[in-house]
C-alpha cells in the first residue's frame, strides 16, 4: 500500500512539473514590458574614418514580450513593470510577425533620419533617396495574401521604378478591379516578380492589393556608414544614433569621457519626439552607470517624458543628470557646454 501511495505521489509530482513547464509556453492575451538595457552605440555604428571617443553614447531599451502566467504575475507586483492588452501594442489584425517587422522598420527609418541629421550637423552632405515601398501588413483574403510577405520591398510596378508611396498608390488607383500588375520585389537579398490581380477594397473604396505600406528610404552620404542594429526594434533610439554619428564625424570628442544615455525619436528636421517607457529606460541607464540622460521635453508638456524621467530618477535615487531636449540642437548645445 505504501509503495502504491509513493507511486501516486510521484505521478502527481510529475504532472505538476509538466503543467508548470507548459504554462511557461502558454501565451496570455497581454504584453509585458520591463526595464531593458543600455547599450553603447559604438558597437552598432561605424563611420568611415570615424573618430574614437573616450566616453560613450548609449541607447536604452525596454524588454517587451507576450506574457505567460509567470511574467504576468510578476509584472503585477514588480516596480517598473507594465502590462498591456494586445490591442494597445499591435494594430488591428496584426500578427506577431507583422508587429516585429513594423518595429524593425521603425528602427530602420529612425536610422535614416539619424544619418541625415548627424551628417548635416557635422557639415557633410546627406541626401534621402526613396528605394521603393516596404510591406508592413497584409490583409487576409486580399490579393497580396499568400503572395507577398511582411518585410518585402517593392521596387518596381509594371516595370516602372517606384519614386514614392504616392506614386505607387496613384498608379494602382488608376487601374480597375480585375486588372493585373507585376511587382518586382526584393526579398532575402533576391529580386523576384509577382503578378497580382487587383480588387476593390471596402476599407478604402479603391482598387488595391491589400497591404499596409511605408516608403523604403536610404541616405546617400559623403562618407560611408554602417549601422548594424537589426536585433533592436522601434524608433526611440533616433536621437542617440544621431549623436553617435555626429561624434564619429567630428574631431572633438563630445562625450568628454562620460557615459551619456538617452531616448527620443528623431525626424528629418531634427525634432526629438516622445517614446514609451521612459521610466523603464531611466532604470536601465542607471544600472549601466550612465551619468547623463537626454529625455524628450515635448515643449514642456505637463506629462512630458522629461518630467517622468526626472520623477523616476528621484524615486530610484540616481545621480544621473536628466537633460530636456526638443531638438537635436538642444542635445548638441548641452554637450558643447558640458564640463
Amino acid at each position: 500500500m505504501k509503495h502504491k501511495r509513493k507511486l501516486n505521489i510521484g505521478k502527481i509530482g510529475v504532472a505538476v512539473l509538466l503543467l508548470a513547464f507548459l504554462a511557461a509556453f502558454y501565451k496570455l492575451p497581454y504584453y509585458v514590458s520591463t526595464p531593458g538595457s543600455a547599450e553603447t552605440l559604438e558597437q552598432f555604428v561605424e563611420v568611415e574614418n570615424g573618430s574614437e571617443a573616450d566616453g560613450s553614447f548609449m541607447l536604452t531599451t525596454i524588454r517587451m514580450g507576450r506574457a505567460n502566467i509567470y511574467t504576468y504575475a510578476w509584472a503585477k507586483i514588480a516596480d517598473y513593470h507594465r502590462i498591456y492588452e494586445l490591442e494597445q501594442i499591435r494594430s488591428q489584425d496584426e500578427t506577431d510577425e507583422e508587429y516585429t517587422v513594423r518595429q524593425l522598420k521603425l528602427m530602420d527609418d529612425s536610422q535614416t533620419s539619424a544619418i541625415l541629421n548627424g551628417y548635416k550637423k557635422a557639415g557633410y552632405e546627406a541626401k534621402v533617396k526613396v528605394e521603393g515601398i516596404y510591406v508592413l501588413q497584409i490583409a487576409k483574403g486580399k490579393p497580396a495574401d499568400g503572395v507577398l510577405k511582411p518585410g518585402d520591398r517593392i521596387i518596381k510596378v509594371d516595370g516602372s521604378e517606384i519614386e514614392s508611396s504616392e506614386f505607387f498608390i496613384d498608379y494602382i488607383s488608376s487601374k480597375k478591379a480585375g486588372d493585373q500588375v507585376k511587382l518586382e520585389i526584393k526579398r532575402d537579398n533576391k529580386n523576384i516578380v509577382k503578378t497580382l490581380q487587383l480588387e476593390m477594397l471596402e476599407e478604402t473604396g479603391r482598387v488595391g492589393v491589400g497591404i499596409t505600406l511605408v516608403e523604403d528610404r536610404s541616405v546617400e552620404t559623403d562618407r560611408d556608414i554602417e549601422i548594424n542594429a537589426d536585433s533592436i526594434g522601434g524608433p526611440s533610439a533616433g536621437l542617440m544614433f544621431t549623436l553617435e554619428i555626429f561624434n564619429q564625424l567630428t574631431e572633438e570628442d563630445y562625450t568628454k569621457g562620460k557615459k551619456i544615455a538617452g531616448t527620443g525619436t528623431i525626424s528629418d528636421d531634427g525634432t526629438v519626439g516622445p517614446i514609451g517607457g521612459v521610466d523603464q529606460k531611466i532604470v536601465a541607464a542607471d544600472r549601466a552607470d550612465a551619468e547623463v540622460f537626454f529625455a524628450p521635453n515635448q515643449q514642456g508638456a505637463e506629462e512630458s517624458d522629461y518630467k517622468i524621467a526626472v520623477k523616476t530618477a528621484e524615486e530610484i535615487g540616481t545621480d544621473m543628470i536628466i537633460v530636456p531636449v526638443d531638438t537635436v540642437d538642444d542635445a548638441l548645445d548641452y554637450l558643447k557646454s558640458m564640463k
